[in-house]
């Protein structure tokens, strides 16, 4: 166990039947109000034999004999305030939420309070929200967010089919240039095919740089900030693939910016994008 009351990682099997928050307290040293909070905020994980792992929110849960437990309590972590999201499309099957740039999709192992997916659960109790793909933690705009395991399933299927247009915008360091055809970035990431289409550029506000509207038709890690900085023209804020050193922006240049579909359960053609209210600044 790691232990200086302001980081602490403790992992345990359950000896004796004993309530969530006594027994963490007890083992870890820190007061049980700050075990209530950690608990609240999903820092702290539950294996019961037989069941998959889930995050443990209720303070007095009763542990059994055999139980696994996990505390990942960083105070650093658990004293941030989530950004303020949106959402700008609710149905019966799914909706369409604004992801602010720092904001993370899906929580960590240290707490998912500031994160999109959490925030949406908070926000109706009777909808099982359901995570179906990501945002870089760096980047706005928009995600789906599915409403079942029926609809996640739906979805998650027109994504891997490519049958989801997913559009950005990226402010790149530099004037790239392309004909009317477009380019076409097709660079291996991790060993697996990537696609990355450039459909337009021209002159940002700066005009040192440009503009780009991109169509994302894979979705490995980092895609469009790699393949561009690849390419000699990294995204502006990207703190892993630029070059600007010493320049620190605000976010990264970077927001998804349109999502459309045919819709498996109403069967029509769906087109959400971004709201002028919420583009960010260097769209602006």
């Amino acid at each position: 166990m790691e232990n200086n009351q302001e980081n602490v990682h403790c992992r345990l099997v359950v000896e004796t039947p004993a309530k969530a928050f006594q027994l963490l307290a007890e083992v870890s040293g820190l007061p049980k109000e700050r075990i209530k909070h950690a608990m609240v905020k999903g820092a702290v994980w539950l294996h019961r034999p037989g069941t998959k792992e889930r995050r443990l929110r209720k303070a007095k849960f009763s542990l059994q004999k055999g139980d696994r437990v996990e505390l990942c309590y960083d105070a650093k972590v658990l004293a941030m305030a989530p950004p303020h999201t949106t959402c700008i499309e609710e149905n019966n099957d799914y909706s369409v939420w604004y992801k602010p740039p720092w904001m993370l999709s899906q929580g960590t192992r240290y707490g998912d309070h500031c994160s999109l997916l959490r925030i949406a659960e908070k926000s109706n109790r009777e909808i099982d929200y359901k995570l179906i793909h990501r945002l870089d933690r760096e980047a706005s705009g928009l995600m789906l967010l599915a409403h079942n395991r029926n609809a996640a399933k739906l979805l998650s299927n027109l994504f891997q089919e490519n049958k989801i247009e997913k559009r950005y915008f990226a402010e790149v360091d530099g004037i790239l240039k392309i004909n009317k055809e477009g380019l076409l970035l097709t660079g291996e990431i991790d060993e697996k095919p990537a696609k990355t289409e450039v459909l337009s550029s021209k002159p940002a506000k700066s005009r040192r740089n440009s503009l780009l509207d991109i169509r994302l038709h894979t979705g490995r890690l980092h895609q469009i900030r790699r393949h561009l900085s690849e390419h000699g023209f990294p995204v502006l804020g990207d703190p892993q693939y630029g070059k600007e050193e010493g320049k620190v922006y605000s976010e990264l240049h970077l927001c998804a910016w349109k999502i459309s579909f045919l819709s498996p359960f109403s069967k029509q053609r769906c087109e959400y994008q971004i709201t002028n209210d919420l583009r960010p600044s260097f769209l602006i």
